[in-house]
């Protein structure tokens, strides 16, 4: 049974993940999965591991991008803390950039994981698959000689 995901959210009293999704037929359904047990200080990665791999919830979420799960997790958890859902919005979305300058060799693993599935993320979405409209095989492209220079060339050789 395929399920297409079209929207996930997230309802606070008592918390849960709601999926409306399009079932094998075309109809449309509303999911609404209970995170039980969930406080202002569970693990966010736990929390979403556990939900993927419930067997009553995982064909749901096999569609759901790990890093949204863990956001919408999120979401509720800065509510229970009482943090606006526009400043939680705000940080998430500060953390879920990649900044070209950020030295990603300094992240510890989780950081650093976190910043990969974001990349992989935006790979994805931006993908040309074969059937997509745009997509080309083969594309050659002709780059101009490139010149580098650098200070050890201007000198001459030492005598041997």
């Amino acid at each position: 049974m395929s399920i297409m995901p079209q929207q996930c959210g997230v309802r606070f009293d008592p918390p849960a993940l709601v999926l409306t999704y399009h079932n094998h037929r075309g109809n449309l359904h509303r999911r609404t999965m209970p995170i039980r047990g969930f406080t202002k200080r569970s693990g966010i990665t736990r929390t979403a591991e556990s939900l993927v791999s419930n067997p009553r919830h995982r064909k749901y979420l096999e569609n759901i991008s790990r890093p949204q799960i863990e956001k919408l997790l999120r979401i509720i958890q800065e509510h229970m803390k009482g943090i606006s859902l526009d400043e939680t919005l705000g940080a998430i979305k500060m953390e879920n950039t990649i900044d070209p300058d950020e030295d990603l060799n300094k992240l510890d693993d989780i950081a650093l994981s976190r910043k990969k599935a974001i990349m992989d993320e935006d790979f994805e979405k931006n993908r040309k698959k074969p059937g997509d409209e745009g997509f080309e095989y083969e594309v050659e492209v002709d780059f101009l000689p490139a010149i580098e220079t650098s200070g050890w060339d201007d000198q001459s050789d030492p005598e041997f």
